[in-house]
């Protein structure tokens, strides 16, 4: 199995100090890519989902840098749902995976690191045109959700 089609979780690195933890990742070492972005997601307001897409080619590695969130993603037969309160812990989240994050708890700040750039061309933003997608994938193509 091509564990870049896998959803799995990442324990980043944690270098325990009394003066508080640090925690790292590098590119092609922790993360099974180049990093080619990090963005951030905070401020979100009580009861709002994020997410609702899926990547054509992106892969992303997802945490909670604080506070916490729900992260499910699905290959669209099979689901898992991680909850994400653990600055040192991430899931990759593989190319064709559908994900949506909601339960985001005040002060929760979420990173992505991503495989790719931004383009918009590499969204699919609708979860019909997502299953008819992701049906017509090679098998040894399609995402693994499991755990």
């Amino acid at each position: 199995m091509n564990l870049q089609n896998k959803v799995r979780i990442i324990e980043f690195p944690k270098i325990c100090d009394p003066r508080g933890n640090l925690s790292f990742v590098e590119g092609g070492r922790h993360v099974p890519f180049p990093i080619r972005r990090v963005f951030f997601i905070y401020d979100v307001p009580g009861g709002e989902t994020r997410g609702g897409h899926a990547h054509r080619t992106c892969q992303e590695v997802v945490t909670a840098v604080s506070g916490s969130f729900d992260l499910i993603i699905t290959d669209g037969r099979e689901q898992v749902l991680v909850h994400m309160n653990r600055a040192n812990m991430g899931v990759l989240v593989p190319a064709g995976a559908w994900i949506t994050m909601p339960n985001f708890t005040t002060g929760t700040v979420l990173m992505c690191i991503a495989s790719e750039e931004y383009e918009e061309e590499d969204y699919i933003r609708d979860y019909d045109e997502y299953l008819r997608y992701v049906q017509a994938l090679p098998e040894g193509e399609r995402p693994v959700v499991a755990l």
